[in-house]
């Protein structure tokens, strides 16, 4: 019993449907790239909103087990007693990535400034614990 294998190539129809089958699943996975990459810009490189903060530095430190990130404390007050102590007050904390800005206010610890900030939507271990990225700084005169 002998079997009769013909060497015909494959009907044209079968390949069609496997080019447009590999077509659309490229198409669709260049689609996912795209979405993935849009939601990753827009979570944590998409300046979510931007100003300025003015307070009390508080507390200013470099910290991070693998990576070491500026980080900062400021009291925002809205009422000041007569011998300019914040009575009642709020938090405010950021992260700084610039060196040169951290060494402004690694000096300026314990004085009124005023800080420029960029607000992320997320956080990315390089860039510190604080969606409030400060780019700028300034002595706010009393």
């Amino acid at each position: 019993m002998t079997q009769n294998y013909s060497s015909q190539p494959r009907s044209t129809g079968s390949n069609k449907v496997v080019r447009t089958m590999k077509k659309t699943l490229y198409i669709i996975l260049f689609f996912a790239i795209l979405l993935i990459a849009g939601f990753v810009y827009w979570s944590y490189y998409y300046t979510f909103s931007d100003g300025s903060r003015a307070g009390l530095l508080q507390k200013f430190s470099r910290k991070g087990n693998v990576f070491k990130t500026y980080e900062g404390e400021m009291i925002l007050s809205s009422v000041q007693s007569n011998t300019n102590v914040p009575l009642a007050s709020e938090k405010f904390f950021f992260s700084v990535n610039k060196k040169d800005v951290a060494q402004k206010l690694s000096d300026l610890q314990g004085e009124f400034i005023v800080v420029y900030y960029k607000e992320k939507k997320g956080t990315l271990p390089w860039r510190g614990e604080s969606t409030y990225v400060v780019d700028s700084v300034a002595v706010r005169n009393r």
